[in-house]
């Protein structure tokens, strides 16, 4: 039912002919998004809000902890001191952000800054957003999930899920909204977001405007967060993609065709820097998404 108001959604933004992407199975990349007519370069396919977002720590203050707008000029303060962009943004977090207040999360914040780690952020986002009743915990299980090596990493996500836990309990949050946070769902949940999370790297105002700015966005950070979507999450990769996918003013993903399509051609996107060699892009693809790139440009040694 999810994907198909997804869907339904997508169809009812292309006000243009009929809709212009399916989602179906690919010969050997799983599900995928294909053209349901020609498109045209420049054309924009659709927008897709996330199912789950966090802003960066550092920059908690800077950028909407709801859309992730960043800031300009007086924005509306929560009492924890976050930026909510609009009252609009302040009410749709509401709910999570309440449950946010009422735990300490000096001890998590503490373990995730110490070790580098992004990801246990949107975890903690969702669980909040599932105990307040904003989503609910098997939401993000029509995902892909990452592959998992024994060992090690397993050892590191208990961890991670302890002090989650640890918080919750500390907090006085009663055992029947927590029902769902065990360590299988932790580690069903990140094993999730570690592969499906974007980046959101630019913000702007319009796309103009963030074609003009991507040439500095290659020497400086522009990351105001992550966030993880349902349909762009279906999108395979390429690493000459035919499919942009674009931020603009916050966290809503746009996708636009790079190229003419044809009817029936699969949508692509890039997963990494487009500019690096063939080998950097297999080592990065290899061990962040655990797969070996078979596109043209790779095949051909570019």
């Amino acid at each position: 039912m999810l994907l198909r108001r997804c869907l339904l959604s997508t169809a009812a933004a292309a006000a243009r002919g009929p809709p212009p992407i399916r989602v179906d199975l690919t010969e050997s990349a799983g599900r995928g998004v294909f053209a349901t007519r020609p498109i045209p370069t420049g054309e924009f396919l659709h927008s897709a809000q996330p199912l789950v977002c966090h802003p960066s720590p550092s920059l908690l203050h800077e950028v909407c902890y709801s859309c992730l707008r960043r800031k300009a000029g007086a924005g509306r303060a929560s009492s924890g001191g976050y930026y909510f962009c609009s009252d609009a943004c302040r009410e749709h977090a509401k709910g999570f952000h309440d449950v946010e207040k009422n735990a300490d999360w000096s001890s998590f914040e503490d373990h995730c800054s110490s070790r580098g780690l992004k990801y246990p952020y949107m975890v903690k986002r969702l669980a909040c957003m599932v105990i307040s009743g904003a989503a609910n915990a098997d939401c993000l299980n029509i995902l892909q999930p990452a592959r998992l090596h024994q060992g090690t990493l397993i050892e590191v996500m208990e961890e991670e899920f302890e002090v989650l836990k640890s918080t919750f309990r500390k907090a006085g949050f009663q055992e029947e909204v927590t029902t769902f946070l065990t360590k299988e769902w932790y580690v069903n949940v990140l094993t999730r977001i570690r592969i499906n999370t974007f980046r959101i790297e630019l913000v702007a105002k319009s796309y103009e405007d963030l074609l003009s700015s991507a040439a500095a966005s290659v020497s400086c950070d522009a990351s105001v967060g992550n966030a993880v979507y349902m349909l762009p999450s279906f999108y395979n990769h390429d690493c000459d993609p035919n499919t942009h996918i674009v931020w603009l003013e916050n966290v809503d993903a746009k996708l636009k065709a790079l190229r003419d399509i044809e009817e029936g051609e699969e949508l692509r996107i890039c997963y990494i820097d487009t500019s690096m060699d063939v080998n950097a892009r297999q080592r990065i693809l290899a061990d962040g998404f655990g797969f070996e790139c078979h596109c043209l440009r790779c095949l051909s040694g570019d």
